[in-house]
């Protein structure tokens, strides 16, 4: 199974140094050097770390936190070997106090981030979820970003991921949220189906997706029709992803 919308930086063009990285001769923004790889490249593969009080080591997501800041690959092995072989006292040049769940407390935050960025794009009428709503919004066209969540049944999910992948490379098609977790972003119980319509908020969505997908590394991003969209554990297949006993309760607009 290949997830093709994520790469290590190892394998996506990361340079030695600080080297401008280019695409077609053309810059892909700033670059910056991951103290557990020594590769340099853009950003938005990497998470940015500042000193807090004390010493303690503090994710700056947004890298807009003031003071010396380093740079580390959003992937989970090298957020533990930093921490194991105490990599940012190194890149701090003092002693700096990185807990040893570093990993999952970051990924926590990316997932926090990227379902807060969903639920932006809701109140802007630019996200819908619910079967027949992202349904009509890939059929539209419109749709840059199609979220379904792991645990929902797998009928549905991949009537709507062909779909989606009709359309190439036009829409990205992400499975690292739970079911619990997209439906946060609108603000109900569960929601398995969810999709973000071409612009911002879709290339935002994608840019913290990328980093979780390091992170949360039992998930894969992909944007390839040739890559079959990976699933968790699931529920019996229903359009709307549930069924059984308590269908009639469940199903609905999801």
């Amino acid at each position: 199974m290949r997830g093709l919308g994520w790469r290590k930086p190892a394998q996506s063009g990361m340079t030695r140094g600080g080297a401008t990285r280019t695409r077609g001769g053309t810059k892909i923004g700033p670059e910056r050097r991951c103290i557990a790889t020594g590769e340099s490249g853009p950003t938005g593969s990497l998470v940015r770390f500042v000193l807090g009080p004390g010493g303690q080591v503090v994710p700056d997501l947004a890298a807009k936190l003031p003071g010396r800041g380093v740079w580390l690959t959003a992937d989970r092995n090298m957020v533990d070997k930093a921490v194991k072989k105490k990599l940012f006292s190194r890149a701090f040049r003092t002693q700096a106090n990185a807990p040893a769940d570093l990993a999952a407390a970051l990924e926590g935050m990316i997932a926090r981030r990227l379902i807060d960025l969903i639920g932006l794009a809701r109140k802007a009428g630019q996200a819908v979820t619910g079967f027949e709503k992202v349904r009509a919004r890939l059929k539209e066209d419109a749709a840059g970003v199609l979220f379904e969540a792991h645990d929902g049944a797998a009928d549905g999910r991949q009537k709507l991921s062909r779909l989606a992948m009709a359309r190439g490379a036009e829409v990205k098609i992400i499975d690292l949220l739970d079911s619990a977790e997209l439906g946060l972003a609108f603000g109900r119980d569960f929601a398995i189906h969810a999709a973000l319509d071409r612009g911002g908020f879709a290339d935002r969505a994608i840019r913290e997706a990328e980093r979780l997908a390091g992170l949360r590394t039992h998930r894969l991003i992909s944007d390839d029709a040739d890559t079959q969209i990976s699933g968790g554990a699931g529920r019996p297949a229903s359009d709307d992803g549930y069924e059984g006993p308590d269908a009639a309760s469940r199903q609905g607009d999801r």
